[in-house]
């Protein structure tokens, strides 16, 4: 199973959205950051990713993007392929 690692924010329904479907594909561990708790970490997700929102997810070294990228993924049958580091 790859590294798991998402940006989040307080509050964020994708963010737990994004979760709850990473768990039913058998995820449970993942890298959590949350950009509110410290402000390098914000400047850290814009510089690798150019986005602004979260979450921010990471599979491996793979950027996904945010919670609708990754539930594209899944509905594509792409995701569960990704998660086992099948495809880069």
């Amino acid at each position: 199973m790859q590294h798991v690692k998402m940006y989040t924010g307080p509050y964020c329904p994708y963010c737990t959205m994004a979760k709850k479907l990473l768990n039913q594909q058998g995820v449970t561990d993942i890298e959590e950051i949350r950009i509110d708790q410290n402000p390098e970490d914000f400047n850290e997700m814009q510089q690798i990713t150019g986005q602004r929102t979260v979450p921010q997810i990471f599979i491996g070294e793979t950027h996904v993007g945010g919670f609708t990228d990754l539930h594209k993924l899944h509905q594509q049958g792409e995701l569960q392929s990704l998660l086992d580091g099948e495809k880069e």
